[in-house]
């Protein structure tokens, strides 16, 4: 699994890219490799799709993203399904929770209560100003002079503040006002719920949590009175039990999609979870 805002900050040259702080956004072309990707960012992302289309799997659903799709995706990470006859073409905005929060802080109306639960991708309403901003944002990349840095924080924030205006948004604006509000322990058992079946090493979810390692560990034992890699474990094997009794998924798949390292590593863990091989719960259909 990789950092797709690490790898994205890491080559210019092919993701050309306008960075102000931790924000970043970027546009490029994906390349035509591999079917399917697992990917993480430790910061929220804002997608535009320009051309083509890709699915991304995520603990909660698939989610299909096409031209003209806009979308907010929580940090954390997904699986995402590519199909080749077509160029995919998108814009993407990493912002932090703190630029978020800081930016909402100046808005003179209020936002919407928050609510228990959201889906870890939220459609975005596309309306005159939303696309007026995208495309304004064009320019730039062509231009051989980089734009100033307080120029760059006010598109970012013009951004936030036009999807947080428009009523027929309310569900990321619920959200936004979820982080200004929530407590940490929640946020965490947020983080934990939404990510658990990916392959995401203890650092990842601390970086995610916004904690040092030794204080998620701490932190994650006080509030789950277990250890973060044996909840993770039993987490990961209960889902992918599930796929294999109520999906056509393969066993690798089960295993790859469940945050395995590989299948051997993941047969061996189920059958001494559970006494029975994946295998012949999924050839015989017995839990």
């Amino acid at each position: 699994m990789f950092n797709f805002y690490e790898k994205i900050l890491s080559d210019p040259a092919y993701y050309r890219q306008l960075k102000c702080g931790d924000t970043l956004i970027t546009k490029y072309n994906c390349p035509l490799e591999n079917r399917k990707q697992d990917l993480w960012s430790q910061f929220h992302y804002i997608a535009y799709v320009m051309e083509g289309r890709k699915i991304w799997h995520t603990a909660d659903g698939s989610y299909d993203l096409r031209k003209g799709s806009a979308v907010f995706v929580q940090k954390g990470a997904a699986i995402v399904e590519q199909f080749f006859d077509s160029v995919f073409c998108i814009v993407l905005f990493f912002i932090s929770d703190e630029f978020i929060t800081t930016v909402l802080k100046s808005k003179t109306t209020a936002l919407p209560k928050p609510v228990k639960k959201y889906e870890t991708i939220i459609p975005i309403q596309r309306n005159d100003a939303l696309e007026a901003f995208f495309f304004s944002m064009m320019p730039y990349f062509g231009s051989s002079k980089r734009p100033d840095d307080a120029l760059l924080e006010l598109k970012f924030k013009e951004l936030i503040l036009t999807i947080a205006d428009d009523p027929s948004n309310i569900e990321v604006q619920s959200f936004f006002s979820s982080m200004m509000n929530q407590p940490q322990a929640l946020y965490l058992q947020r983080v934990m719920n939404d990510n658990h079946p990916f392959n995401l090493k203890l650092k990842d979810y601390a970086q995610l949590t916004h904690r040092s390692l030794s204080a998620f560990k701490r932190d994650f034992q006080k509030q789950y009175d277990t250890t973060p890699g044996k909840w993770l474990l039993e987490k990961r094997l209960n889902h992918a039990k599930n796929l294999l009794l109520n999906t056509d998924k393969s066993v690798s798949d089960a295993a790859f999609e469940s945050g395995f390292e590989s299948p051997a590593h993941f047969s061996r863990a189920f059958s001494r979870r559970f006494g029975i091989t994946p295998a012949h719960v999924k050839r015989s259909g017995v839990s």
